[in-house]
């Protein structure tokens, strides 16, 4: 919401991972750091044989933990008879049909020209304690949106903020910082 003028989260589109009892996480998926994978790639001493992938932004998923890498993925499965088993080591699956991935070898899939296909890579992520986040959305800090995969790996960067808006209907004109509760 327009009110939230925390630099790291202001105007920020995030694709919400995990949401228990015991808290939530999740990545920034509009806001692209000032390097791209073939530059992480190069860091972490790994080739990118993936024409596609070479010029895609490496994304600052949130303010915690901003070295660590995070890869989040269509699932890629061991075997087709084994559905929630992923080939990648440290890797949630998501409701929603996408996993998150923080070990390397997902990167080292990348680099040999496999993997998955469709990726957004981030450096650190967003986390709520307990109870936190759901008291944010109560202050009108957030808006909800099921999650669409066309806004994650299809948008340009720029647009993902308003095409997310656009998922209930509104534009960002419409927006104000004022909340009402009755």
């Amino acid at each position: 919401m327009p009110g939230l003028q925390d630099s790291s989260f202001a105007k920020s589109v995030i694709y919400l991972c995990e949401h228990s009892e015991r808290g939530a996480l999740g990545l920034v998926i509009n806001k692209p750091s000032d390097i791209n994978l073939k530059v992480l790639f190069d860091k972490v001493e790994l080739p990118l044989d993936r024409d596609d992938l070479v010029n895609a932004p490496v994304f600052q998923g949130g303010p915690v933990q901003t070295e660590r890498g995070f890869v989040l993925h269509e699932p890629i499965f061991a075997e087709a008879d084994k559905p929630n088993d992923s080939v990648y080591a440290s890797t949630m699956t998501i409701p929603g049909g996408l996993e998150m991935t923080t070990s390397k070898d997902v990167l080292e899939a990348m680099s040999s020209g496999s993997g998955p296909r469709r990726v957004l890579v981030s450096l650190g992520y967003s986390a709520w304690g307990q109870g936190q986040l759901e008291s944010e959305l109560v202050e009108n800090s957030w808006l909800t949106v099921c999650a669409d995969m066309a806004v994650i790996f299809e948008t340009p960067v720029e647009q993902r903020y308003d095409k997310a808006l656009l998922l209930l209907g509104l534009q960002a004109w419409m927006l104000t910082t004022e909340a009402g509760h009755a």
